[in-house]
């Protein structure tokens, strides 16, 4: 058995390793990246460098942390006894990876309990954006920081002066859903944003740079770092069921409520018909 880890030693060794992960997802960016798979619709894409990063990260964890269980977006589970689970996104915004955009990220979270969000206790979280270096980590009630500066939110004084990220699915029919409400948002707040990965959209709530993270059908992995370095920088979570799927908010506390009833409003009509 393992000895236990404290919050913050698991978020060095989830930084270490992110590091290392993140250093590879680059080398293979610059090597040239191809589609390797499809999973759900054309869109949602898988390369070769997606499953090379989780196996490296899968196999570092299971190194130092052979009790902890892993929940992978590539490799699927690894049970565990620790109760500890880490939640883990080799290359968050493949995408964007794929066509050469620097907005994507290595996301590893680390919680109590099961790889559920709405059960979950946050542990520690960390984000890596290869493209750039920045690093963004959070250590459950020690805050969050952005290449060790320390992370806020923002407070917008009202729902018009709301910057809200976004982002969508990969098939059609969910796509028209999310569009759908997304038109009868964008009159209310100040505009939307749409980056690719839900990892560095949730830590750019956490940074201020955007008021608001909001998405239908997220997967834990996308958002369980990111998540984190959010709630420890000040961001209130809302997840309520949307037509049996998940809507996760991720806002300031000046907004959050409000923004989450309107978005509840702006679902109905939409999934209803």
């Amino acid at each position: 058995m393992t000895s236990a880890l404290t919050p913050s030693q698991y978020a060095d060794l989830a930084e270490s390793i992110a590091r290392e992960a993140a250093d590879l997802a680059a080398r293979r960016r610059a090597e040239g990246v191809e589609v390797a798979d499809r999973k759900s619709s054309i869109a949602d894409v898988v390369t070769a460098a997606d499953r090379e990063v989780e196996a490296l990260i899968r196999a570092r964890i299971a190194e130092a942390r052979p009790d902890d269980a892993f929940f992978g977006e590539e490799s699927g589970t690894g049970a565990g006894t620790s109760g500890t689970t880490w939640v883990v996104d080799p290359i968050d915004g493949t995408v964007n990876y794929l066509y050469g955009s620097p907005e994507y990220g290595v996301s590893i979270g680390v919680v109590r309990g099961a790889a559920d969000p709405a059960t979950w206790e946050p542990v520690a979280g960390v984000v890596v954006a290869p493209a750039t270096g920045v690093v963004h980590r959070a250590v459950t009630g020690q805050g969050a920081t952005r290449d060790g500066v320390t992370l806020r939110v923002s407070a917008p004084a009202s729902l018009a002066e709301t910057l809200v990220a976004t982002g969508f699915g990969y098939t059609a029919d969910r796509r028209r859903e999310q569009v759908a409400v997304l038109a009868g948002l964008i009159g209310e707040v100040r505009d939307i944003r749409r980056g690719g990965a839900a990892s560095l959209d949730c830590c750019a709530v956490g940074a201020g740079t955007v008021d608001a993270y909001y998405e239908r059908g997220i997967n834990p992995w996308d958002m369980a770092a990111g998540s984190i370095v959010a709630r420890e920088a000040g961001a209130e979570t809302r997840i309520w069921d949307a037509g049996g799927t998940r809507s996760f908010l991720f806002a300031s506390p000046a907004v959050v409520d409000e923004l989450a009833a309107l978005l509840r409003r702006l679902e109905g009509p939409v999934l209803a018909g």
